[in-house]
């Protein structure tokens, strides 16, 4: 009977320690991530987003309008173009 309650007493020490561990985690995160106001895109009148998903670190956006469709390439951290895919239509 006290090795189970000793068994029960680590398994809940061992999630009160994970949870503050994530917590902790996350709110560092948080705090050193660069916080940008606004991000302007240089793309021609009529220019919208269809989509946005990730890659890696990087975001891709499909613009459409205001010319041919392309994806455009964007670091998370900067918040800078890193690279722009044209698409054929």
């Amino acid at each position: 009977m006290r090795a189970m309650l000793a068994v029960v007493i680590v398994m809940g020490v061992l999630i009160v320690a994970g949870v503050a561990t994530l917590a902790i985690t996350v709110v560092h995160r948080l705090s050193s991530a660069p916080m940008q106001a606004a991000l302007v895109l240089e793309e021609p009148t009529g220019t919208h987003m269809q989509a946005i998903t990730t890659a890696g670190d990087k975001l891709a956006l499909l613009l459409q309008g205001g010319g041919p469709d392309r994806i455009l390439l964007l670091d998370t951290r900067s918040g800078q173009v890193v690279g722009r895919v044209g698409l054929a239509r």
